[in-house]
């Protein structure tokens, strides 16, 4: 959760100093989501990502250099400076992609689901969307079928109570969104997406069901964006103000996931002050780091703009 939390907020400057060209969607604030699902899972296993999804590939085990060089649009990026902040990548560690589209690669983390269960290879799928993606028919079609077949795949909702500027309550009839896998017979589950080992412990038993061939899962995990949607902040026009109540974002600041966790580890005696500032000092190496072998990172070359498309 500290890897995520310093590599996105590493990133707030050099968005508005306007180093950074392409939209970014920072997961700040949302860190127990990832990091609680993601240990759950083997090496194997898939992640299908968002728009905003640093946080499931530095959670599943993707490196920082690629992710940062690629968010700055350098050839050694994960997907080769070519994809930028919404497309990232790496199949190695089954981080199978990620895309902007709302509800976007749903669709292909059923088609991974149903590859795994006909192949009996065991591996687990895990589709990561937001609340917005409640949305899209695509979504509901999934666990209709998902259902039907009994296929290995674990939707997770991180429902941060607003789709883009757009309150969850002006957009939705009901705010429990959980409750959408029921139709289907889905097994549903509701975790608070700030406590990581919640959401670890409800992961960890959705995991099990999907390898013992009792899946589909649907865990909501109710959380909050720290950052605006896409940038920094909220801005509107450039007057850059938080459209979300002053309040409401406070009362979800005391709620911080890591600072919640870092107090529960100190309480139990699994952790002292020291050894969590050294933890920060060793991530804020490997960011430096990270920047360091981003701007050492060559551009793609003009006549590379056809590699890797199929014509």
């Amino acid at each position: 959760m500290i890897r995520i939390r310093q590599c996105e907020e590493s990133l707030v400057e050099p968005i508005l100093q306007g180093e950074v060209k392409c939209p970014v969607h920072l997961y700040s604030g949302q860190e127990a989501v990832a990091a609680g699902v993601c240990a759950s899972l083997e090496k194997s296993d898939y992640v299908f990502g968002n728009h905003r999804s640093h946080g499931h590939y530095i959670a599943k085990g993707g490196g920082i250099g690629p992710l940062i060089a690629e968010i700055f649009g350098k050839k050694t990026g994960c997907s080769g400076g070519r994809g930028g902040s919404m497309h990232v990548i790496d199949p190695a560690i089954g981080m199978m992609g990620a895309a902007p589209i709302v509800g976007g690669t749903i669709s292909l983390a059923l088609g991974a689901a149903l590859a795994s269960k006909i192949r009996k290879d065991q591996r687990v799928s895990v589709s990561f969307f937001g609340d917005g993606a409640t949305g899209e028919g695509v979504l509901y079609e999934a666990l209709n079928f998902a259902a039907l077949k009994q296929l290995p795949i674990l939707f997770v909702c991180e429902n941060n109570l607003y789709s883009t500027h757009l309150p969850i309550q002006e957009c939705r009839i009901s705010e429990v969104i959980y409750e959408i896998g029921k139709p289907c017979n889905v097994s549903t589950h509701q975790a608070d997406g700030n406590k990581v080992l919640e959401v670890y412990e409800a992961a960890k038993e959705a995991v099990e069901k999907c390898r013992n061939g009792e899946g589909p899962v649907l865990i909501e995990c109710l959380t909050y964006r720290l950052r605006g949607h896409v940038g920094p902040d909220d801005n509107i026009q450039g007057t850059r103000t938080d459209i979300r109540p002053a309040e409401e974002v406070k009362a979800w600041v005391q709620k911080d996931p890591i600072n919640s966790f870092k107090d529960h580890l100190i309480k139990c005696n699994l952790i002292t002050p020291v050894q969590l500032d050294q933890i920060a000092s060793e991530v804020d190496t490997e960011i430096r780091e990270a920047y360091q072998f981003t701007r050492n990172s060559p551009f793609p070359q003009s006549g590379e703009l056809m590699h890797y498309v199929c014509t």
